[in-house]
């Protein structure tokens, strides 16, 4: 029998309002041992400069930041840690939430859902799914399709040339498995994690996409899905 425990989920906020920062640290160290909180801030300025000390795995990310425009700060954010985002926030605008997923976000929840939905959030997003339902998936795949215009096929086909039949198969299965962590991809493919790491980057670096979230819209662009997109997204909303 394995007795290891796993580590917790290292979680760190950033909210510039200090009440909420009081609320959530208590909540998400609440989920102890799975989780914990390693630091907090309340801009991504403060943040920046505490990520390398911290370590974390995710970041609770309010995007509403006041003086800083918190979507326009992912890329900084995932520029210096290795960490998932994980937007949490109390504007309804989805168009901001589409954004945020866009800029390299891995899900969004709103800060009124009930504890055990913020909670399971942080959990999904840790395993490396998206936290999206199934009408903002949608969204956001058409606006990929619209702002990644193929200016000629010909790149692309070489591109797409250039995959063996194994990483075609592998962009197939995270293509229709949107929902799915990288353990139980590499379960459906017989391979270990670390191969499906493999894979996957050598496929990022074939067809120039920096993320599954791109690359299921890559894929369903260019028809190298099994089906229409009918991937298994995480419904917050379940």
């Amino acid at each position: 029998m394995n007795s290891k425990i796993a580590a917790p989920i290292r979680v760190f906020i950033i909210d510039d309002h200090r009440s909420i920062l009081w609320g959530l640290e208590r909540l998400i160290d609440s989920g102890r041992p799975a989780m914990q909180v390693v630091g907090t801030a309340t801009n991504c300025t403060e943040a920046l400069k505490r990520l390398d000390e911290t370590a974390p795995n995710v970041i609770l990310l309010d995007i509403d930041l006041g003086s800083e425009n918190g979507v326009e700060e992912i890329p900084n954010l995932l520029a210096r840690t290795r960490a998932k985002i994980l937007v949490l926030t109390g504007l309804r605008d989805e168009s901001m939430h589409d954004k945020a997923v866009l800029a390299g976000a891995s899900g969004v929840v709103e800060k009124e859902a009930p504890a055990e939905t913020i909670l399971g959030a942080i959990t999904k997003v840790h395993e490396g799914q998206l936290w999206l339902d199934r009408v903002a998936t949608g969204r956001i795949f058409l606006e990929f399709s619209r702002d990644k215009t193929v200016p000629s096929a010909d790149p692309e086909r070489m591109k797409i040339a250039s995959l063996t039949d194994r990483e075609r198969e592998v962009v197939s299965i995270a293509a229709t498995q949107a929902g799915a962590n990288a353990k139980a991809i590499a379960e459906m493919l017989f391979i270990s994690e670390h191969t499906l790491r493999n894979h996957l980057t050598s496929i990022y670096d074939k067809l120039q996409v920096a993320n599954r979230l791109e690359l299921f819209a890559y894929a369903h662009k260019h028809g190298l899905a099994k089906a229409s997109m009918t991937a298994k997204v995480t419904n917050s909303h379940a």
